[in-house]
């Protein structure tokens, strides 16, 4: 679903690796400040939507829009053409993605990982830097580890940095791919408190794939079930969760009920 006003566009998106076509002629729009989970099973294109976006993977085919600039293309003499790595740069200072596995440099403190960036990227002072860093911390509950190397932290704690090192770039799209899958049980309610806390305090676009369907429910202004490439079915958290629509997402959700996943 589309409109005018939709802060990200894709616009009949294709991706292949070789033969294998990940997205098929996929078109979405998502609204500036909305919340939006992306569900699906694995190697449905779910990841694929945030490393497109992310400028990390190319497109074959399609367009893709963000804040009314195109990603992968440009327009020169009056025509498209493929984005220069200039063009490339300044659309990714839009853009922060939080991986699954946390990305951290090793040699580097929790303050350090948190400040290096923006001072390579953005040219942002050192020492004005290292202050946001410390905010950022702070609010990630962590001031108490910004001397911390990534090797003394938790792995929920790594999360909680890495979630810090994007924010540290001040995004106006944060991309969240499977943040608490690599995590024990017990850590995954510390990152998801800090998500909560950017849903409700910033209007930062958040995408966020995830297994976590109570999560999902909770913190979505929409969801999108993907399966083969393309969006399914989406909606509203009730919607989709108590009374999916099609057939496949009935089948998906039936699945990861069976295996013990609570919506409530």
């Amino acid at each position: 679903m589309q409109s005018q006003q939709d802060f990200i566009v894709f616009d009949q998106v294709v991706k292949q690796f070789g033969s294998n076509r990940i997205l098929n002629a996929l078109s979405l729009g998502i609204a500036k400040g909305e919340k939006i989970s992306i569900i699906g099973p694995s190697g449905s294109g779910k990841t694929t939507i945030l490393r497109i976006l992310m400028t990390l993977e190319t497109i074959q085919s399609g367009k893709v829009h963000v804040g009314g600039e195109p990603l992968w293309h440009m327009n020169r003499n009056g025509a498209d053409v493929p984005a220069n790595e200039r063009h490339l740069r300044k659309m990714r200072r839009k853009i922060g993605m939080v991986f699954q596995h946390f990305n951290l440099f090793p040699h580097m403190t929790a303050l350090q990982n948190i400040a290096k960036p923006p001072q390579l990227s953005l040219d942002a002072d050192k020492a004005g830097s290292e202050r946001r860093a410390m905010e950022l911390l702070d609010m990630v509950g962590l001031a108490d580890k910004a001397a911390s190397y990534p090797s003394q932290l938790s792995g929920g704690q790594k999360q909680r940095v890495a979630i810090a090192r994007a924010l540290a770039m001040d995004p106006e799209i944060l991309l969240f791919d499977e943040v608490t899958s690599a995590l024990d049980p017990e850590l995954v309610e510390e990152v998801l408190n800090v998500l909560r806390d950017i849903g409700t305090t910033t209007n930062t676009t958040m995408l966020l794939v995830t297994h976590e369907m109570s999560f999902a429910h909770e913190f979505s202004d929409r969801v999108l079930f993907v399966d083969g490439g393309v969006i399914v079915e989406e909606g509203a958290p009730d919607d989709i969760f108590s009374a999916p629509k099609e057939e496949r997402t009935r089948a998906f959700l039936k699945k990861i009920l069976a295996a013990g996943v609570r919506l409530d």
